[in-house]
């Protein structure tokens, strides 16, 4: 790694992390280096496959760099895949064709759940080794920001075996088994905070926590099962690095009705989806953490003028920033992979240029 990485030039979305003063909202977007993209679709076809491109670290900067080399994006995030720590688990990681990731050894009964540890950070190296190379790259241009799935978004994959409609397996595990669930989600825990940190050393400039899928828990189950295990992640966090503050972002899809709890566990920022109405958030959380969203991602298949319209919409909900908040406009969720580049452009050139303009 190198000693000295190049000045950072636009700390704009640090700053709105931090509920500092900005000059405009800062703005990226999830799943923003993607195969909406052409060119992120020709370094795949080199790379072979998903994991031949996130598990290459010449690759993974390559499709992590495209979005910022092609829009005005306020900051770059890693291109890897949230399954990268149960993967290291041993629970073989592999995608079918058309039907997503998946495991050959999904956690399904007490044995293997038993058996279940924390992986060493060195069977995820080519992650770091991702990280150090795209930060040297960037060239101080935006901050990179690292992530990883929630404990119980990574328990869902590992216990169903992949992706599910019902969650049926897992959730018979959770209300019949809760102790086997707690061992999962501790060890998650565990490794997701390592993982983070790691990343943090390696050169990560915030890092975020993807909780995909807390939204499908009851009201209760999801304060046990889901966010208690990010308040242990985000405990362990590293705050600083190189003098520096590191940021943190939870984001679970589906929680606008825990907004206020999960804003009380400790990160900087909470991630909204398109269901959450930002002014009303801002008037409950607002000056406790910085808030990120919220656009529909549908969005992105109008034209251009109802991007505008919709972008300026979310922009007016937060309202004028102030000392002690701060908005990073964001998706709802990740962008479509049929979202035309287009679109994209449109976003970020009305996101900036109305932000700007509110603050005059």
């Amino acid at each position: 790694m190198p000693s000295t990485f190049a000045p950072l030039k636009n700390d704009t979305f640090l700053r709105a992390l931090l509920r500092q003063p900005t000059d405009y909202t800062p703005l990226w977007l999830m799943r923003q280096a993607g195969r909406y993209l052409p060119e992120y679709c020709a370094t795949r076809k080199r790379a072979g496959s998903f994991l031949g491109l996130a598990k290459n670290p010449a690759f993974a900067t390559e499709v992590t760099l495209q979005p910022i080399d092609r829009y005005g994006l306020d900051a770059a995030i890693l291109f890897s895949d949230i399954l990268t720590v149960p993967d290291a688990m041993g629970l073989g990681l592999y995608f079918a064709d058309g039907e997503g990731p998946k495991f050959e050894r999904p956690l399904q009964d007490e044995q293997a759940v038993m058996a279940l540890r924390a992986p060493e950070m060195g069977e995820l190296q080519y992650v770091f080794d991702a990280v150090t190379q795209i930060r040297s790259e960037l060239q101080g241009r935006v901050p990179l920001i690292g992530f990883s799935g929630s404990p119980w978004t990574l328990a869902c994959y590992m216990v169903e075996g992949g992706g599910s409609d019902d969650f049926r397996r897992v959730k018979a595990m959770l209300y019949s088994r809760p102790e086997l669930m707690h061992h999962i989600l501790k060890t998650n825990a565990q490794a997701v905070a390592a993982y983070l940190n790691a990343q943090i050393d390696a050169g990560a400039q915030a890092v975020m926590i993807f909780d995909t899928w807390g939204g499908a828990l009851a009201d209760g189950v999801y304060q046990e099962f889901s966010l208690a295990y990010m308040r242990e992640v985000v405990s362990q966090l590293r705050r600083d690095k190189d003098g520096a503050r590191i940021p943190s972002i939870v984001f679970t899809k589906g929680g606008g009705l825990w907004l206020e709890e999960i804003a009380g566990i400790g990160a900087d920022a909470v991630g909204l989806d398109w269901t959450v109405n930002l002014a009303r958030a801002r008037a409950l959380v607002g000056h406790k953490v910085a808030l990120q969203g919220n656009l529909d991602p549908n969005v992105l298949f109008a034209g251009p003028q109802q991007i505008r319209e919709q972008a300026t919409k979310v922009l007016e909900a937060f309202g004028k920033p102030e000392a002690g908040s701060g908005h990073v406009f964001n998706l709802g969720h990740g962008i479509s992979q049929y979202t035309p580049p287009e679109a994209v452009s449109v976003l970020v050139e009305t996101v900036h240029d109305v932000s700007r303009a509110m603050r005059r």
